[in-house]
Formats: C-alpha cells, structure tokens, sequence
C-alpha cells in the first residue's frame, strides 16, 4: 500500500507541476469578467466531474461570498436530478445538459465542462451550443485534451493519463480558482486563501 500510494502522488504531483498557470489565470479573469457583468456561470460534468462540478457551484456560489455588493451567480447543472432524468429518458444521455442550456445560456455567460477524456458527449454539444448563443466557454479535461480542446475558448489540461488523477486535479484546481477569486473580490488580491466561518 505505502508503494502505491507515494507512487500515485508523485504521479499526481508531476501532472499537477505540469498545469501551464497562465491558462488557469485566464479563466480567472474569465470568471470576474462575468461576475463583473452579472452574467450567469453554468458548470457540467459526468460521474467525479458532475461531484466536482456541484463542488465548484458550492464554492463560487458562497466560498468566494463577500458580505456586501455583486456574487457570482452560478448553477450546476448536474444537480437538478428529475430534469437530467427527464432529458435522459425522453431523448438521450448526450442531450443531459445542452437541452437545460437552450432554457438558460446568453451570451456573455460562462459554460464550464468539466471532462477527464475532454470526450464526453454531451459536455461537447453543451459547449457547442454555448458557442452558438454567444457564450464564453471553458473546460478542465485530462489525457490529452481530446475533442473538447476544438470547442472550448479556453482549455486547461491536466496532463495525465489517469481518470482519477484528472479529477484530483480539477477538484484543485476549483479550490485554486475560488480562493483566489475570493481575494480578488475582498480587494486582496492573491491573498484570499483563508474560509469563511
């Protein structure tokens, strides 16, 4: 087990040191641009992505909070169970969340993916049609990028070719993006890496 385990998180480490930064601060500013904007921020993802993807919705939505003036204004749309159902059942699994997306997206808001592959479908046609309407669109794959790298405005990729490592990663990578949000947004900076209470 000890083996394993240091093997796995030099693995993770590598891949994590591996993660080109200046991608990561540009959906930062991404993200304050929309804020700035009162634009709306939807994030999507399958299995660990849609836990990480209702994880960062948590995060942007009451982490980065401050106590008075403008929040994010964010919604997972991996969390309303009974319309993902609904969609799945009547259509297909691909449509999941561009059938919500066709409901909600503007132009000018953020559609966020989240797919280790970078080749889940319905993450694909959800960007796609954020494309479309106008949207700006980002997604945090692993592997090699895949076919989300075409789609997405901006793509980070973390580069390793394990599932759970990406996953690892895009879980930190959300906390990264959220505690420094939070500081930018009290006026700090970098420096907001302590919680709220």
């Amino acid at each position: 087990m000890k083996r394993h385990a240091a093997a796995y998180l030099k693995e993770l480490r590598s891949a994590l040191e591996a993660i080109p930064l200046e991608t990561l601060e540009s959906i930062a500013h991404l993200l304050l641009e929309a804020r700035a904007q009162d634009r709306q921020v939807f994030l999507l993802g399958n299995g660990g992505s849609a836990s990480t993807a209702s994880h960062f919705a948590c995060d942007l939505g009451k982490g980065t909070a401050p106590r008075t003036g403008r929040r994010f204004r964010v919604i997972a749309l991996t969390d309303n169970i009974p319309l993902l159902t609904a969609w799945a059942n009547d259509t297909e699994y691909a449509n999941v969340f561009v059938e919500q997306l066709r409901n909600l997206v503007n132009p000018g808001d953020v559609v966020l993916g989240l797919t280790g592959s970078g080749n889940s479908e319905n993450v694909l046609r959800a960007l796609s049609l954020a494309r479309e309407r106008g949207a700006r669109t980002v997604a945090l794959a692993g592997f090699d990028g895949g076919k989300v790298k075409a789609i997405a405005e901006v793509c980070l990729v973390v580069p390793t070719g394990r599932i759970e490592q990406a996953e690892d990663a895009h879980l930190i990578l959300q906390h990264i993006l959220c505690t420094y949000l939070r500081g930018a947004m009290a006026g700090g900076g970098e420096t907001g890496t302590g919680g709220h209470k």
